[in-house]
């Protein structure tokens, strides 16, 4: 019996190469992994001015988006969900994500299991790094498009940018960049300004 047959699909992935399923699973805990296109991708944590960027901007969200405290409510927005999107599947981690709280279902936060989101997002950001920026331009990007997310940030803490995309039947749609200190207001979540300073100074 040849070493290929012998191997096992993994009925989660059965329709993953059992080697890039063996890489995901065993990744160290110093990197992300995710799958895309059947392939793994590993990328190393994120540095400190990343991670600071994409924990201001939930801070941010939250109170009015979330909670309902100075603003509309009736969002959730999760940090670094693991989504598991399309029939192969594409596993991806964005920064932040948010649904509206209308599209979920009443036990979307209930239990363990499975531990990955298979329902596509409303919004998805994410925060580039000089590691990442190809694919979070790319590839991640045309995954939210495949399956419907309907606006995606993509925060630069390096160039202090925020590009706002609102997704078309053709593509992305680029509605604002904001720059620097501003204080904008940005789709999906416009019913309230953001204060760009936060998210880059302590």
């Amino acid at each position: 019996m040849s070493g290929d047959a012998a191997r096992t699909i993994d009925p989660e992935f059965p329709n993953l190469a059992p080697d890039v399923v063996d890489g995901y699973r065993n990744a160290p805990e110093t990197t992300v992994a995710e799958i895309i296109d059947g392939v793994l991708l590993t990328m190393p944590r994120p540095h400190r001015q990343h991670v600071h960027a994409a924990s201001a901007l939930g801070e941010e969200l939250g109170p009015p988006f979330r909670r309902g405290r100075g603003g509309p409510g009736g969002w959730v927005i999760l940090d670094e969900p693991e989504l598991h999107l399309g029939p192969l599947p594409d596993v991806v981690i964005p920064d932040l994500a948010g649904w509206r709280r209308e599209r979920i279902p009443a036990d979307f936060l209930a239990g363990t299991e499975p531990p990955f989101i298979p329902l596509a997002p409303d919004w998805c950001c994410e925060v580039l790094s000089p590691s990442t920026e190809r694919v979070d331009r790319g590839r991640k990007l045309s995954i939210y498009h495949r399956e419907g997310v309907g606006h995606v940030w993509l925060v630069s803490p390096v160039l202090r940018s925020v590009e706002v995309y609102r997704r078309a039947d053709i593509g992305w749609l680029l509605l604002a960049t904001f720059e620097g200190d501003a204080v904008v207001r940005a789709e999906p979540f416009d019913a309230v300004p953001l204060d760009l300073a936060g998210l880059w100074a302590l």
